[in-house]
Parts: structure tokens; C-alpha cells; sequence
């Protein structure tokens, strides 16, 4: 398994999320999976990625053979989906929990069992969490890892291992207060607003290609 980098599993997991969460959204526009990457809730760490790094990152997963580009009939609005779940024989609900931990990092069963509910993937019939865990654990290139009780945590966390193993120096860092001071509530709220400037205009013209003259 060819490992992602950061951006690539923050672009994934977004993807993933909205179809799931959102689908009458999904596919996503670039400016839409923007916003999804730069969201300050769910989100852990919070980034602030511009088009340019999501392009990218869309770019090098779809060499990958992990998203599709879904080119307008008609129209200017370029869409992208994931087909991870295509690529590596992954469930619905599989893709829930991985998504969780590519979005959130590092959690514990009890967060795993909240934070997925809201993908509408129902995980009893599969053992639970526990259950699929294991599953992608026992992969033969796993795709989570377990990591006991660090010190000053009371419980174990599981993590993804798709950008490789996870950095247990920088899991017990304590977290600065001004983090991420570069990533500004307003700063994010303005880019949001273009953004969603540009997608407005977008279905604009589309209108009037499909009414015409």
C-alpha cells in the first residue's frame, strides 16, 4: 500500500464523509471539498488548504485509483467522488470508522462508537466497532493500528495507518492554545464566503447555458 500524505488523507476522508453524510451534496465541487477540508468542526488537526493543495492532492489520488473526476455533459462544474471503497474492498461501514480516524485522528472505541453514528452505518451486525477494527487490522496490509494507553490517558486508541505509522511523540504533545493560530476563525469564514461565491456564479451559468439566449 502506497502511503497518502497529509493532505491526501484529509481530502479522502472528506470525500468520504459527505457521501455518506451529506449525499444529496456528493459528488463534491472543488470549492465544496475545500471548504470540507477547512472545516473547524470535526476536524482534527484543523488545516487551511487552498484550492491549489486540494487539486493536488484530488490529482495524486486519482493516480492512486482511490477518486474520479466526474467531468460536466454540460455545465463548468467539475465534481470528484472516492472510490476507495471500490479500490480496496472496503464496507460501508469499514469506511466509517476509517473516516472518523482520517478526519479526527487517534480515537477510542467509545469515540469511534458516537462519532460514527452520524454516517448511518449500522456496525452491530458486524461485530461493532470492535469487530471491524479487527477486520482492518487483519488486513494483509492492515489499515488501523492499535495504540495502548498512552501515559495521562485512560483509555487505548486506535489509529489509520494510511499515511503510515502514527507519531506517538507528537500524540503526547500537549496541544498549544493558540493552535492553530494560522487557521483564524474569521480568516476561514471569509474564504467560505468566496468559495461559495464561486459555486454560486458557477450554477449561474449554467442556467443560462441550459435556457439559453
Amino acid at each position: 500500500m502506497e502511503e497518502l500524505t497529509p493532505e491526501e488523507v484529509r481530502v479522502l476522508g472528506c470525500l468520504i464523509e459527505k457521501e455518506a453524510t451529506t449525499p444529496e451534496q456528493y459528488p463534491l465541487t472543488l470549492n465544496s471539498l475545500v471548504l470540507a477540508c477547512n472545516q473547524a468542526t470535526n476536524r482534527e488537526p484543523v488545516v487551511n488548504y487552498g484550492p491549489l493543495a486540494v487539486t493536488e492532492a484530488l490529482n495524486d489520488l486519482r493516480a492512486k485509483h482511490l477518486t474520479r473526476v466526474l467531468l460536466p455533459a454540460h455545465g463548468r462544474v467539475t465534481k470528484y467522488r472516492q472510490v476507495l471503497d471500490e479500490s480496496w474492498a472496503l464496507t460501508s461501514q469499514e469506511l466509517a470508522v476509517l473516516a472518523v480516524m482520517m478526519l479526527r485522528g487517534p480515537q477510542t472505541l467509545n469515540e469511534l462508537r458516537t462519532r460514527t453514528e452520524r454516517y448511518s452505518a449500522d456496525l452491530a451486525d458486524l461485530g461493532g466497532v470492535e469487530g471491524i477494527l479487527e477486520r482492518l487490522a487483519g488486513r494483509p496490509e492492515p489499515l488501523v493500528v492499535h495504540i495502548p494507553r498512552r501515559p495521562g490517558q485512560r483509555e487505548d486508541r486506535y489509529a489509520h495507518l494510511l499515511a503510515g505509522p502514527p507519531d506517538l511523540d507528537a500524540l503526547d504533545a500537549p496541544q498549544s492554545a493558540s493552535q492553530p493560530a494560522r487557521n483564524s476563525r474569521l480568516d476561514q469564514l471569509e474564504e467560505e464566503v468566496r468559495l461559495l461565491r464561486k459555486d454560486l456564479d458557477d450554477m449561474r451559468a449554467q442556467l443560462q447555458d441550459l435556457l439559453g439566449p
